[in-house]
């Protein structure tokens, strides 16, 4: 099925990450010490945890690192508890806005997400005011260009939900979070390299904004991220 355009929202997006390089292993530090603790130390039994080593070796963690707080997790090194909270909330144009974050103090989170979004033009919602907007999938994007008859044949013959493309060419695959790595490594033995590879939380419909607003919106975004307690922020704007 074909989709609007989302290439250059991604590309911007990556773009804006390579930005803040110096936060990610924060992050993913942070992602692999839940997924450890909450599903074990064992990258092969532990879906979320190898995930999560993944991205720790695609940002060029040293192994050391990705085991120390694997270990910390799990109870063998002495480590900080985090916790996962999720807030809510509307941007410029009432874009709607998920706030994913791991913290060892949830009212200084808190009082920090709630912050940003006062004084940057939006406003923090109720648990639940715009989650349903969006659905938890693995996606997967190729660049304009790929093969979309052979994306589409082997990413359905692996479980995929939906391959979309868009305006641009970009070629969209969407799994159930549990099919993810399945389809994943069905189309990388078919030779085909996702730009994008993640499970992720996707709105259904998307808000344009444009100028002043795109500015204002962004902005917020970025304030957001740069929170120290902030994993991902999720967003249905296209800037």
């Amino acid at each position: 099925m074909a989709g609007h355009s989302k290439w250059a929202n991604i590309q911007h997006r990556k773009g804006r990450q390579d930005e803040k390089r110096g936060r990610i292993w924060t992050r993913l530090i942070r992602e692999i010490m839940v997924a450890a603790r909450q599903g074990g130390g064992d990258a092969a039994t532990n879906p979320r945890l190898r995930l999560a080593v993944e991205k720790a070796r695609a940002a060029n963690m040293p192994a050391d690192n990705i085991k120390r707080n694997i270990d910390k997790a799990t109870g063998n090194l002495d480590g900080v508890t985090y916790e996962e909270i999720r807030y809510e909330g509307y941007g410029i144009g009432g874009a709607a806005i998920i706030v994913d974050t791991m913290t060892d103090n949830r009212v200084r989170t808190v009082a920090e997400v709630r912050h940003a979004f006062s004084k940057h033009g939006g406003n923090m919602g109720t648990e639940g005011s715009v989650a349903f907007q969006f659905r938890h999938v693995g996606q997967l994007v190729f660049a304009p260009g790929t093969d979309e008859d052979q994306v589409m044949e082997v990413a359905l013959e692996a479980g995929a939900e939906d391959v979309i493309s868009d305006d641009e060419g970009a070629i969209e695959v969407l799994t159930s979070p549990g099919d993810f790595e399945a389809v994943k490594d069905a189309l990388a033995a078919a030779g085909l390299q996702p730009e994008l590879a993640e499970v992720t939380m996707r709105a259904d419909n998307t808000i344009a904004l444009e100028g002043d607003d795109a500015a204002r919106m962004q902005k917020l975004l970025d304030v957001l991220e740069d929170l120290d307690d902030v994993q991902e922020v999720y967003h249905n704007a296209e800037l």
